[in-house]
């Protein structure tokens, strides 16, 4: 039986998801098929574009749970933490 390869095998590949018997048999799907390989260089670019992505919350985000945490009742000031 011919196993046939998708996307989504690329993008397991990619994402090293996949066992080192898989792996032979996707390098020769792609290697004999073209639309495959560009699939596979593709994934590969977006993957390295992703990583370099850096996400921060907005300043006012982190005051509010600054201050949840400051007026949560679990946390009570310090002038009543050494009773």
């Amino acid at each position: 039986m011919i196993k046939t390869f998708t996307q989504d095998d690329v993008i397991r590949y990619v994402y090293e998801e996949t066992s080192p018997e898989e792996n032979l048999l996707i390098e020769d799907a792609m290697m004999s098929e073209p639309e495959l390989m560009t699939f596979f260089l593709e994934a590969l670019e977006l993957r390295a574009l992703m990583n370099k992505i850096e996400r921060q919350p907005r300043e006012s985000t982190v005051q509010a749970i600054l201050q949840y945490s400051k007026d949560h009742p679990a946390n009570p000031p310090a002038r009543l933490r050494h009773t």
